[in-house]
């Protein structure tokens, strides 16, 4: 199967305040907030929605087609993407603007204040999909996820042109786009996929219904935190999926990013969507355990325990034949 990744790429500056955030905020006086949190740690990650979700596929043994743009200082960074099986080929690099950067504090209850630097992403609605088709012998998915609202509609729009099947992912960008832009990214697609505030923000901009809102995508997949995922479509009955039992938690800064990973790689392999959504909670779990979104590895008997430890051993035997040694 063959995937296409449009979204961020972007550097991760990672913090850790060891406290609450809930705890210094005062209810009667947020309009005039002005704080400082004093941290603990500063990590450099590499990062970025589509890049994290294309080295999880990777990670899993797909070769995504990784599409974004990013600035002159991507060298390194596409080397550790290529050097782990992603195409990068098909990647835009700005003659003037620098890569993205998010910068991102979390707190104890791993509740998180972040900022992002659009930088070089702002070039990705020069992106065109037909060339990438042409190059790779055809696209079977094309996952629209968070990047510059302009390129998104874009990609939703020639996906619908050209019959490519897509994913509309807007996440973060839900808060820069009116309703009219919301519908128009998400209409047609073959999925749709947001956590659990992102649905209800979505719906409030667009203001569609549960019911209408299926009229227009072929399957809703709604994470819900530490209760899983849920999965509700036009033609199948609503699922729900806990999430895979972890270690310890270190860091949700690209979590989102591992469960799409794994529910499309396991789509790919020609899994169900329990399946699917099993296999994206576990690889989500992995990346939660480690600091930033690529810093985790999947080792195949390491993966394939844990699936039955979590969901039993009939869906471990079904991800088994699909990890590449």
């Amino acid at each position: 199967m063959k995937i296409a990744v449009t979204g961020s790429i972007a550097t991760d500056h990672l913090m850790s305040f060891p406290g609450r955030f809930a705890e210094q905020l005062l209810a009667d006086q947020l309009h005039n907030v002005s704080l400082s949190f004093l941290v603990d740690e500063l990590v450099l990650r590499r990062g970025g929605t589509a890049a994290n979700i294309a080295f999880g596929m990777a990670q899993l043994g797909l070769s995504p087609v990784l599409l974004g743009a990013v600035g002159s200082d991507f060298a390194d960074y596409r080397s550790w993407l290529e050097r782990h099986g992603v195409d990068c080929d098909s990647v835009h690099v700005s003659d003037v603007a620098h890569t993205a950067r998010f910068v991102c504090t979390t707190d104890l209850d791993m509740c998180q204040i972040a900022s992002f630097y659009a930088g070089a992403m702002s070039e990705a609605r020069n992106i065109e999909l037909r060339p990438v088709a042409e190059r790779v012998g055809g696209l079977d998915l094309v996952l629209v996820s968070s990047n510059d609202p302009a390129a998104m509609l874009r990609h939703s729009a020639e996906c619908r042109d050209r019959g490519y099947a897509f994913v509309a992912d807007p996440s973060q960008q839900l808060a820069r786009m009116p309703g009219s832009d919301v519908v128009a990214l998400i209409d047609g697609a073959d999925y749709l996929m947001t956590n659990q505030y992102e649905k209800s923000l979505l719906q409030s901009k667009a203001e569609l219904t549960d019911e209408q809102l299926l009229e227009r995508v072929k399957v809703r997949v709604t994470t819900l935190g530490k209760d899983g995922v849920e999965i509700a479509g036009r033609d199948i009955e609503t699922l729900r999926v806990p999430i895979a039992r972890e270690i310890q938690a270190t860091d949700p800064t690209g979590v989102g990013d591992g469960f799409r990973a794994g529910f499309f790689a396991a789509l790919s392999w020609g899994l169900d969507l329990e399946r699917a959504a099993q296999t994206g909670c576990l690889l989500a779990t992995l990346v939660l355990e480690n600091f930033g979104g690529q810093e985790y590895e999947v080792r195949n008997d390491v993966f394939v325990k844990r699936m039955a430890e979590s969901y039993g051993d009939a869906a471990a035997e079904a991800v088994r034949p699909h990890l590449h040694p």
